[in-house]
């Protein structure tokens, strides 16, 4: 079983894929069909809204922001406030008041099971947070009279007013189990936050004796150790920041580089944005491909240390006739491309698709050949991932400590993505049974070095000037101060390739942009600039067009009629 699959497992063991039995036609991008006349909610998409909400959190519990938690269910009260305790929030009961944030008039008499009730205003919150958004809807309508961004679960039946005010959804069925795994979630990424921030300062951090377990709803296994499908031994996860850092002398630089192999798995279409061929040849930047921004990165590897590191792209049926299109531009370059076979081989135990590759390069002779000219381990590359590929340090820990096999994986609030993968040729081309490698390890590596392209929406942030390329790799625009990406939701008229580029005169300036959300016939203008909260939705039978120049500063668009406001 992948980590993806363990994590998708655990979401279905708190039911937060049953929706209600109708599902409003704004939340049906969230939903995977239905069964049974009841909506069932995508878990994926939950997964991805879950990272986008705790990222946010994260950000804000490092500038100690103020946390408002909302919550009408008496059955996780508890919960919450274990939550509250464990991270230090304090939390105010106001909101069971109207006018809780606007300081309107509250009646003189509030009745309640708890019996509070408050005629002051309350400290403004920075976020607020709540579990079952559709019955606090007046929370929600005053947090979003004030700006005040909104986290909170939201179900099938969700009026589209109510939706349209959550600033990050997070689709999901409230039951107590989901709640519970919610509520860990914050508080490990509120505590994580707090000790980092803690330990800048020089001061020890302490965690609540108390705070409550993930449990059985864990996202991912105890941070010592994880299990991947594919790899016979479990892994020791090793922090990136435990690896020694490798020394800058270039003739030390060169020597590690020359015993490396870079291999691209390239067997990945591009059907799921409606692209005709390799996801590969999807042009990125400048008219480059992400294989051209992977080759022009290797090459100019080699030609700044002075080493000799090849490139492999494997490619199967599907891929290998419109690879060969682009590596023809790079016939200068050692790029060398084969088939993958398919093989089927129960003595093999690698993870995921690299069995095939790895079985493939040992049949042609080309492990072998490899060896003969020194090379002692291969990088094989994640098919979706455009950020830089090599790391030295961890290549030199491998070498150093004689590991035979590395995962790299990135940790985002206790959910584990596997990304590159390191093996040692040897131990692949001699040993009649591959499945042995010693003891793997996996390195928990920096955010950074993952762009995964997986849907019209990521290329949009590519292709736009938030990022650069620079000798093919892609440079983040130093002019965002916010340090996470900008989140765009984009309705199905995006969803091929062809669509997305024909609606664009040029790809907008989001460097100032925090959420963006298109649905309907939208087209953009040149020049056009976003900023903040933009939320555009075109309705049906009317089309909206954005002026070339445009500048949408936190401004929801309903109709042609909104930009001349």
């Amino acid at each position: 079983m992948t980590i993806h699959s363990a994590v998708i497992q655990n979401l279905l063991r708190t039911n937060a894929h049953l929706g209600r039995r109708f599902a409003e036609n704004h939340f049906k991008i969230y939903t995977y069909g239905s069964r049974n006349g009841m909506t069932i909610i995508d878990s994926d998409k939950t997964l991805v809204c879950i990272r986008s909400a705790c990222n946010f959190i994260g950000n804000l519990a490092r500038l100690n922001a103020r946390f408002l938690f909302v919550n009408t269910n008496p059955l996780v009260d508890d919960i919450i406030d274990q939550m509250i305790k464990a991270t230090g929030c304090r939390n105010d009961n106001s909101w069971r008041l109207g006018g809780f944030l606007t300081n309107s008039l509250s009646p003189k008499r509030f009745r309640s099971r708890n019996q509070k009730f408050n005629l002051t205003s309350v400290n403004r919150p920075d976020c607020v947070v709540i579990f079952d958004t559709e019955r606090k809807s007046s929370v929600v309508l005053e947090a979003t009279r004030l700006q005040i961004p909104i986290v909170g679960l939201v179900d099938p039946s969700m009026p589209l007013e109510t939706f349209k005010k959550i600033t990050y959804p997070i689709p999901a069925n409230d039951s107590v189990q989901f709640v519970y795994l919610f509520c860990n979630l914050i508080t490990k990424t509120i505590q994580y936050e707090k000790k980092k921030l803690a330990e800048a300062k020089g001061i020890v951090f302490k965690e609540e004796e108390n705070e409550p377990e993930i449990g059985e709803v864990a996202l991912l296994p105890p941070v010592d150790k994880i299990k991947i499908d594919g790899v016979n031994d479990e892994l020791s996860v090793l922090p990136y920041e435990g690896l020694s850092p490798f020394s800058d002398d270039p003739l030390e630089i060169k020597e590690l580089l020359d015993k490396l192999v870079v291999v691209k798995i390239n067997d990945d279409e591009g059907t799921k944005m409606g692209f005709n061929g390799p996801k590969s040849a999807i042009e990125i930047s400048n008219g480059l491909t992400s294989l051209d921004l992977l080759a022009n990165y290797i090459e100019s590897l080699n030609s700044i240390c002075g080493c000799n590191v090849p490139l492999l792209v494997m490619n199967d049926a599907s891929t290998h006739d419109e690879t060969l299109k682009i590596v023809e531009k790079h016939s200068n370059k050692n790029i060398i491309c084969l088939f993958k076979d398919q093989h089927q081989d129960d003595d093999v135990k690698i993870a995921f698709d690299q069995k095939e590759a790895l079985l493939s390069l040992k049949k042609s002779g080309k492990l072998d050949e490899l060896l003969w000219q020194g090379k002692e381990f291969i990088l094989m590359l994640n098919s979706n991932n455009l950020a830089e590929v090599l790391d030295l340090n961890i290549l030199n820990h491998l070498i150093k400590n004689k590991i035979k096999y590395c995962m790299e994986i990135e940790e985002r609030f206790r959910v584990a993505t596997a990304m590159n993968t390191w093996v040692n040729i040897n131990s692949v081309a001699n040993h009649p049974e591959t499945r042995i490698f010693g003891p793997p390890i996996a390195v928990t590596v920096p955010k950074s070095k993952n762009l995964p392209l997986e849907e019209t929406s990521d290329l949009l942030i590519f292709k736009s000037d938030l990022y650069t390329c620079d000798k093919g790799v892609l440079t983040r625009n130093d002019a965002r101060t916010n340090p996470v990406n900008p989140i765009i939701e984009l309705g199905p008229e995006f969803e091929k390739v062809a669509d997305f580029e024909s609606r664009f005169k040029s790809i907008p300036s989001i460097i100032g942009l925090d959420r963006l959300t298109v649905s309907g016939d939208v087209w953009f203008g040149s020049g056009v600039i976003l900023k903040g909260l933009v939320s555009i939705n075109a309705r049906p039978g009317e089309k909206i067009v954005i002026p070339d120049g445009a500048v949408l500063d936190n401004k929801a668009i309903n109709g042609q009629e909104d930009l001349s406001e």
